[in-house]
């Protein structure tokens, strides 16, 4: 098991996935800070209760999995303002997690396996040639590449990587986005994602 800090917030992160922050609390300042001058990771953790700026006598709770976050770029613009952007590596399951005296929450956590590298099953191609064109879209749109919602190299052919996409891409609920991160299978996961995708009339036939 191993000892981390913990970032609750109102989204979820998942391997591989890209996640900019404007980080201006005293008790995440100071975590960041660390992370970057040890070259260490963080814990992102899906708020289930609670509010992402802490307020007085309010209550966390923080979901049971989460995704280990590094830092890849950093800026200071202002004194007590530091913006970062971050990449997704693996998934952990929190053991026992306790809040310390200045707000910061720390974990005892245990990784879970990374995906398999499996190709996308011929019955789901579609959810990955819309993910594919999605993308193509926004690369015609000339969007900035680090504005951009989802960072190369692009795995179109792993089920893992287009599943999680996907899950960060949706408007899903708390509920459905724990589920799709605690699923192991990424086979499964996809079609998950698939069926979801189909309910909202975002798939061709």
């Amino acid at each position: 098991m191993t000892s981390i800090p913990l970032f609750p917030l109102n989204t979820v992160l998942y391997p591989d996935g890209y996640l900019p922050l404007q980080i201006f609390e005293v008790r995440y300042l100071d975590m960041i800070r660390k992370c970057i001058m040890g070259e260490q990771p963080f814990g992102v953790v899906q708020l289930l209760d609670g509010a992402e700026v802490r307020k007085p006598g309010q209550l966390e709770t923080l979901a049971p999995v989460g995704t280990l976050a590094r830092v890849v770029d950093w800026a200071a613009p202002l004194s007590g303002l530091l913006q970062i952007k971050c990449m997704g590596m693996q998934r952990f399951h929190i053991v026992s997690s306790e809040q310390l005296k200045n707000g910061l929450w720390m974990g005892q956590i245990e990784t879970l396996p990374p995906d398999k590298a499996i190709p996308i099953p011929r019955e789901q191609q579609n959810v990955a040639d819309a993910l594919g064109a999605l993308i193509r879209t926004l690369q015609e749109q000339k969007i900035p590449p680090e504005q951009m919602p989802l960072q190369p190299p692009y795995r179109l052919d792993e089920c893992g990587w287009v599943a999680n996409r996907w899950c960060e891409l949706l408007s899903l609920n708390a509920m459905q986005k724990q589920l799709l991160l605690s699923q192991d299978n990424p086979v499964l996961r996809l079609e998950l994602v698939q069926d979801m995708l189909t309910e909202n009339g975002l798939l061709e036939e």
